[in-house]
């Protein structure tokens, strides 16, 4: 079994939020959890066109309907579902996506390697 981390509760990220986590040991790349309702979708932090971190303020991923995340430096737009780009730099690229499982007392869990 793979080893995993505890991100946070499901309820500690609002619907139609997303929230950042720091990357493993110091690491410069973190992880972006959005929430869908009861599902949560996890991507590394990182835009595909040159790899900076998607927000510039804490937790500021999305776009002000909460539909799209948004990188913050180029204005590219990823659809929550898949983290596929659909506008800007990186157009017809993807978010890396991280497995996620909620388990049943709602806590959030990925690989413990995922955002280091």
């Amino acid at each position: 079994m793979t080893e995993e981390r505890a991100l946070c509760r499901l309820e500690e990220i609002a619907d139609g939020k997303a929230r950042g986590f720091p990357g493993v040991s110091g690491g410069f790349m973190g992880l972006l959890a959005a929430r869908q309702g009861g599902r949560v979708r996890v991507y590394v932090n990182a835009c595909p066109h040159i790899g900076v971190p998607l927000e510039i303020m804490p937790d500021r991923f999305l776009d002000g309907a909460g539909r799209r995340i948004v990188c913050a430096v180029h204005g590219a737009t990823f659809r929550i579902e898949d983290g596929f780009c659909l506008t800007g730099p990186c157009a017809g690229d993807s978010l890396e996506a991280v497995p996620a499982r909620i388990d049943a007392e709602g806590t959030i869990w990925v690989p413990a390697e995922a955002g280091a």
